[in-house]
């Protein structure tokens, strides 16, 4: 199931240009490597948020394929019954057309609105592939906070002052979550490793079952970085560990990459406004417990995909 760019480039593209994204926007990057991988056989249920407002201001539309928006909370309840209506069908004979099907949103609508349909439609089995684009804060209407927000980050309901330096909780794992599930596949990706995520995204829809993938996808309004620096800053959340590429399919955990040199979780944080404060004398003990944090994950990670830190 390995991505040939070569092959991959003369695919059309189902994510037409002229969209609303912002320049520079990571998680338009992941809708087209999703579409790419996933190929023109495929509908696609958008929860609210960035990427729905981004590509369908009426009348208009980005999509080259059946795309439904959803409400902020149910992109998965909605994507559930549209799979179960072409089960249906398949069975009655009125179609034997294979048609993949994707729900997705962002951590807004999938960490938090959205998880109890998420789980739902995770727990009754559907034949169906989620795709969290998590930028880590609800950037659409206002950089407030999400529960995928990190600790410590700075945003317009966590903001960082003289009493509370930014968000004062770690965030949740919501991937955890999904492979408490039990469900045949669960994986991370980034937006920077495309062939990594395009594999993952075909892998999943190749699997007989409900999948999920939580992919990281960099917001430069949100974190304040440089507006060209949005695959930049893919890269070194993965150096530095804090966002690992891994699978667990059908129960078996694999890691799928492992950086040379493990850098230092402020190589990614500096470049980042929503955390300049923590680099005030005062505060910088915060990235001392986020460090440790990100550290102590890692090590639970290489033990459950049976790696350790030098092979």
């Amino acid at each position: 199931m390995a991505i040939r760019l070569k092959e991959v480039a003369q695919n059309l593209n189902l994510l037409s240009g002229g969209h609303r994204a912002c320049a520079g926007c990571g998680c338009s990057v992941i809708l087209r490597q999703m579409l790419l991988a996933a190929g023109p056989d495929t509908v696609v249920g958008c929860a609210t948020g960035c990427m729905e407002v981004a590509t369908s201001i009426y009348p208009y539309t980005a999509w080259r394929i059946p795309w439904i928006h959803d409400a902020f909370e149910n992109a998965a309840a909605t994507i559930s019954g549209v799979e179960a209506a072409y089960q249906s069908l398949k069975r009655q004979g009125r179609l034997d057309k294979k048609i993949n099907f994707i729900a997705m949103g962002g951590d807004g609508g999938t960490f938090d609105i959205g998880l109890q349909s998420l789980s739902g439609a995770m727990e009754r089995g559907h034949n169906m592939l989620y795709v969290c684009y998590d930028n880590e804060a609800y950037m659409n209407t206002g950089i407030q906070r999400s529960s995928a927000t990190p600790f410590g980050a700075a945003t317009s309901t966590s903001p960082a002052g003289k009493k509370i330096p930014g968000k004062q909780v770690f965030r949740k794992d919501l991937t955890a979550i999904m492979i408490a599930h039990h469900i045949p596949y669960v994986a991370q990706a980034a937006v920077h490793n495309y062939r990594d995520f395009m594999e993952k995204v075909q892998k999943a829809l190749a699997i007989d079952g409900p999948a999920f993938i939580n992919i990281l996808g960099t917001c430069h309004r949100g974190w304040r970085f440089k507006v060209d620096d949005s695959i930049e800053m893919a890269r070194l959340a993965v150096e530095t560990c804090y966002w690992p590429l891994f699978e667990v399919e059908q129960g078996t955990w694999k890691l799928n990459y492992k950086p040379k040199t493990k850098l230092p979780l402020t190589e990614w944080t500096k470049r980042q406004g929503r955390f300049s404060h923590l680099y005030k004398e005062e505060n910088k003990h915060i990235l001392d417990i986020i460090q440790a944090e990100v550290d102590k994950g890692w090590q639970e990670l290489l033990v459950r995909c049976g790696e350790t830190a030098d092979n």
